[in-house]
Order: C-alpha cells, then sequence, then structure tokens
C-alpha cells in the first residue's frame, strides 16, 4: 500500500542527496520514479536536483499553480511511475498537498517529499504545515549546529553574515544565505534585544 513520507529537516541535513539515493534505487531496479523540484530553486540550473556533495539527477518542475494529482495521473497513462519523489517540498500548496495525498490513496503511488520544515523566522511554510498534518511517515533528517547540538533551525543572512528578522518569507540561497542553528543559538540571534 502506497503512503505519503515527509522527510524534513533544517538546511544541510542531506535532502536532496536522500531524494537521490531514493530515485537511484528504484532505477537500479529497473522501476521509474518520476523527480519533481519547485521552480523556485534554480540555484544549480533548472530543472535539477542536486545536492552539496555533487550527485545530480533532471526533475520536472512544479509551480504554485500546478495541479499535481492531474499531472501524475497523465504521466502514469504514459508511463507507470513506481515512486514520486518531490525535491523543496515545502514550496508546495495546501492544494497540492491534497493532491499528493490522492495520488497515494487512488493511484497507489507512493510520494516522498523532502523540504525544510521552518523559515528563517521560526514559521512552518504551507507546504510543510501540510505535510506534517497529513504525512502517513514523517522522517526527520538531522544536521548541526555549530556547537554540535542538532539543528532544527535557520536563519538568513545578508552578504556580511548580519542576521535578517525580517522580509519575504522565500529568498533562494544556500549557505551563502542561510545557518543551520539549533533553538537556543536561532533565539539568541532572532529574539535578542
Amino acid at each position: 500500500m502506497a503512503q505519503l513520507y515527509f522527510y524534513y529537516s533544517s538546511m544541510n541535513a542531506g535532502k536532496s542527496t536522500a531524494l537521490l539515493q531514493s530515485a537511484y534505487n528504484y532505477q537500479e531496479r529497473g522501476m521509474h520514479p518520476y523527480i519533481l523540484s519547485a521552480v523556485l530553486d534554480d540555484r544549480y540550473g533548472i530543472g535539477k536536483v542536486t545536492s552539496r556533495i555533487g550527485l545530480a539527477a533532471d526533475a520536472q518542475l512544479f509551480s504554485s499553480k500546478d495541479d499535481l494529482f492531474s499531472l501524475l495521473d497523465k504521466q502514469n497513462h504514459q508511463q507507470p511511475i513506481d515512486c514520486v519523489l518531490i525535491d523543496e517540498s515545502q514550496f508546495l500548496s495546501k492544494l497540492q498537498v491534497k493532491q499528493l495525498t490522492q495520488v497515494v490513496d487512488h493511484l497507489n503511488i507512493p510520494v516522498l517529499c523532502y523540504g525544510i520544515r521552518t523559515d528563517f523566522r521560526g514559521e512552518l511554510f504551507p507546504g510543510s504545515q501540510y505535510l506534517l498534518a497529513w504525512a502517513d511517515k514523517l522522517v526527520e533528517l538531522k544536521t548541526v549546529c555549530h556547537c554540535g547540538r542538532k539543528a532544527t533551525m535557520v536563519v538568513r543572512t545578508d552578504e556580511h553574515g548580519t542576521v535578517i528578522k525580517d522580509g519575504e518569507q522565500v529568498v533562494i540561497g544556500g549557505n551563502d544565505r542561510y545557518q543551520s542553528l539549533c533553538r537556543r543559538h536561532f533565539s539568541e540571534k532572532m529574539w535578542a534585544n
């Protein structure tokens, strides 16, 4: 029976690497994974999922306007899909997460979503909020803060390393813009006067 999985973490925990490993495992067995990634994230090229350790794979892009159930149903009729893998799933809308539950429940295709749980203010992304609520399986991928504790939060910084406390929820970037921290160090940087 298919299930909806949400693999979540702060930045730099290896989410894309884990997704690419899953895709490889399916392909190695002659199966057909279908990889999706958010159109917003073009850091490593358009239509690519790329890990920090250099692994990469082609991906179909989704925007917040796409009907994922229709897209995946149509693709499944053209060539059966054995698994759907979604990178940057924090950028899914509430409706798209609902559509993914329908892919699992009505098309019987497992869906594995990989994304960040909270933004730089410590608030849930919409996609993450509904994946946390509706996924069959939740899996936390761990990374570490500079102090050695588990990093569960992320801060955004400017080009000088100064923490940014306000602004748009989505600003695409990597280590040049974000730092993963434990809650203690996040609160010291974000909530200290």
